[in-house]
């Protein structure tokens, strides 16, 4: 473990330094790492550790999109690519990456071929911390890990083909081996990450569903909404609205954020922009605290949790979430948004 200093406060990580790939591999040498489920998270992983030179098979449902997308990706059927229940059967680490609904729905299904020794791997600690309500209760006899990496399947396999590395969790639930701590991080230095920092199930799970709310996707989705429309209101265009709203900062400023950080971006843009954003930028946090301390308590009550099971489990779920998507692609912002991509100059 490498010792890190996060402004003071000391963390253990494992980099690819002290555990590399070698070594990944000589822990996983007699494992077959079964892939359950090919949608987000299954495609960027399962391709990782193959071209990584683990030995991998592939679970999804036969006549399916998924099905065919992992036939596109070279997965041949019968021989790297199986029905889910066969997969789980010669797996002897079982990757779960079927949503969260699809692990509910599938569970029994996979529980049976969980026999003593093998490993339950996911990339999320919803099933496991929320098993009042998902039912997902592992045998004794198997480890149970986790490896989540920050950032979608698309993104780990994009890092990894440019030779980069996307960070990511690892927890150990269940220890039955003993060996189950040396096979998670054999497994997150497999799929691609850049270094593994430690947590526990609960900690995981907390802190995804509050960052996929806030940050990540929901708050931020909010301030732009709300910076568009001041603008709108005020008589300025949609080009201008969302250059100054979305198109800067995702193509200009945050790429020098994820460089060099928030403070030298800052001390790199202009005396005027600095001075607005020092004066403003704590106000914004103080109007956002109670907003994000009510979603991490609704998180905590597994609220978040009973809705998304809820939801996700209804029939017409699939057509609900189109009508609410298509709420945002045809509001002006983003329709806005898809004009001016199609005006950026090409590389």
């Amino acid at each position: 473990m490498a010792k890190i200093n996060f402004g003071g406060v000391t963390e253990d990580v494992v980099t690819r330094e002290e555990f590399p790939m070698e070594k990944a591999k000589q822990v996983l040498k007699d494992e077959t790492i079964a892939v359950i489920g090919y949608g987000v998270q299954g495609p960027g992983q399962a391709l990782n550790l193959r071209d990584n030179g683990f030995k991998v098979i592939v679970g999804q449902r036969k006549n399916s999109k998924t099905w065919d997308k992992a036939v596109a990706d070279g997965w041949v059927p019968g021989k790297t690519l199986f029905e889910i229940e066969e997969a789980a059967d010669k797996g002897t680490i079982i990757q779960f990456l079927l949503s969260d609904a699809g692990q509910i729905s599938l569970w029994p299904t996979v529980k049976k071929h969980l026999t003593a020794g093998k490993a339950l791997y996911f990339s999320h600690g919803f099933g496991i911390t929320y098993n009042d309500q998902t039912g997902i209760i592992p045998p004794k006899d198997v480890d149970v890990i986790l490896a989540a990496p920050k950032g979608s399947g698309t993104s780990l396999r994009r890092m990894f083909l440019a030779g980069q590395g996307l960070n990511s969790s690892f927890a150990v639930y269940q220890d039955a081996t003993g060996h189950a701590r040396d096979r998670v991080i054999a497994l997150g230095i497999g799929i691609g990450s850049g270094y593994l920092f430690e947590t526990d199930f609960k900690k995981e799970v907390y802190s995804d569903l509050t960052g996929e709310r806030g940050t990540l996707m929901g708050a931020i989705q909010g301030i732009f909404a709300a910076q568009y429309d001041t603008l709108r209101k005020h008589g300025h265009s949609p080009s201008e609205a969302f250059n100054e709203t979305v198109e800067e900062l995702t193509q200009s400023l945050m790429p020098l954020v994820a460089e060099n950080g928030m403070d030298w971006m800052y001390a790199n843009c202009s005396t005027t922009a600095q001075r607005g954003a020092l004066d403003w930028w704590k106000k914004f946090r103080d109007a956002a605290l109670p907003v994000f301390n009510e979603l991490y308590s609704s998180v905590a009550a597994g609220k978040e949790a009973a809705r998304s099971i809820a939801s996700n489990s209804q029939p017409d779920y699939r057509e609900k979430l189109n009508n609410e998507l298509k709420e945002l692609r045809e509001s002006e912002m983003w329709q806005a948004g898809t004009q001016v991509r199609k005006l950026r100059p090409e590389a």
